[in-house]
């Protein structure tokens, strides 16, 4: 889906995304979030335009040669000057190309009034290209209206939830599995300097984000029924000896949620736009503070997507990365094959698995 959007391959990435919701409810949130990157994409790549042929007739006009489509070209030129002079940015890179500094990127606000200028400007060619994506999300709007809730199933032991330590413990998790590009002396350094550098906003914004955190388990923290009576699962153990082993502990862990959180958005802002890392922010929000139940599964798509855009050539942490997914696939194989274990109250075999 992802893939054939950025090919700009939009009904079948439409297609792919209703498949997707069949087999998960919640994969509509990331269908919406493909279909943003795609509303990007465009506006930037109209952007582009705007801003090389204004460099053209820069070079036109400076070298005193009078440019030969110029009676052809005039007037659209003039047409895209007077639009494009209230959206340029600073950045005139691809999503998928790396910037040397953030200096180099727009602010926040500044993208996201590009993007809405843009987008007003090329309405009936978003309208017409996203089509396919907006007839889905009405398809899975009627399904909820028809089901009475997103969930098929056992829609008690799934109802939504605001688990907002979700969020937080997915932040952990994805920034442990790829630790060497975390957790790092570099990257620590890295974070530091810019803290440091754009104090007092740096400061204001890790004192927000970490009284968000310390709310977020105190006041959402939940323990599933199924959490806490399902021994075969990791997060089982992972709940009791470690978030929940004393009563300080899952504050004490706070601070290492927010350090990922604000390693994640250093790293996808090297090589995305802000507004990018923004969406991608709030549909993970979207997508797993719903979900009462801890489970690795709900993570995957949000990992896999920060995975795709944390650019490095880093081969030893490349290679440290292989080795630790190699021990742990090991690990589970073997407690999964060797350590079965019996339930006193439930006949057969009971095996550890994710």
């Amino acid at each position: 889906m992802y893939l054939a959007c950025l090919k700009k391959k939009y009904l079948f990435s439409a297609l792919f995304g209703a498949l997707s919701v069949v087999v998960r409810q919640t994969n509509i949130i990331w269908m919406l979030f493909v279909a943003c990157t795609g509303v990007i994409d465009i506006t930037l790549a109209h952007q582009r335009d705007n801003k090389k042929a204004d460099d053209f007739d820069e070079s036109i006009r400076k070298s005193g040669q009078p440019s030969p489509n110029k009676s052809i070209t005039d007037e659209s030129k003039l047409r895209k000057r007077k639009f494009g002079a209230g959206v340029e940015t600073d950045n005139d890179s691809t999503p998928s190309r790396s910037v040397s500094s953030t200096a180099h990127m727009s602010g926040l606000l500044d993208e996201f009034q590009t993007l809405l200028l843009t987008s007003w400007h090329l309405k009936w060619e978003l309208l017409s290209s996203f089509c396919p994506f907006f007839i889905v999300l009405v398809a899975f709007a009627a399904f909820v209206h028809w089901n009475g809730s997103v969930v098929l199933g056992a829609k008690e032991a799934h109802a939504v939830s605001p688990h907002f330590a979700q969020i937080m413990y997915f932040s952990l998790v994805a920034s442990l599995a790829m630790a060497p590009w975390h957790f790092s002396s570099g990257q620590a350094a890295d974070m530091f300097w810019s803290f440091w550098k754009n104090q007092p906003l740096s400061f204001f914004q890790g004192f927000m984000a970490l009284t968000g955190g310390f709310l977020s388990v105190h006041f959402f923290s939940i323990a599933h029924p199924y959490l806490l009576a399902d021994n075969r699962h990791y997060p089982f153990y992972l709940w009791r000896k470690v978030i929940n082993a004393h009563w300080s502990m899952k504050y004490l862990l706070v601070p290492l949620y927010v350090y990922s959180w604000f390693s994640i958005f250093s790293i996808l802002g090297k090589v995305q736009r802000k507004i990018w890392v923004l969406a991608y922010f709030l549909a993970s929000a979207a997508a797993l503070i719903p979900a009462p139940l801890i489970e690795f599964r709900y993570y995957t798509i949000p990992f896999f997507l920060l995975m795709l855009h944390s650019h490095t050539n880093n081969a030893r942490s490349w290679l440290l990365i292989g080795i630790v997914y190699i021990a742990i696939n090991a690990f589970t194989m073997m407690m999964f094959l060797y350590r079965p274990f019996h339930w006193e109250h439930e006949p057969g075999i009971q095996r550890f698995i994710w």
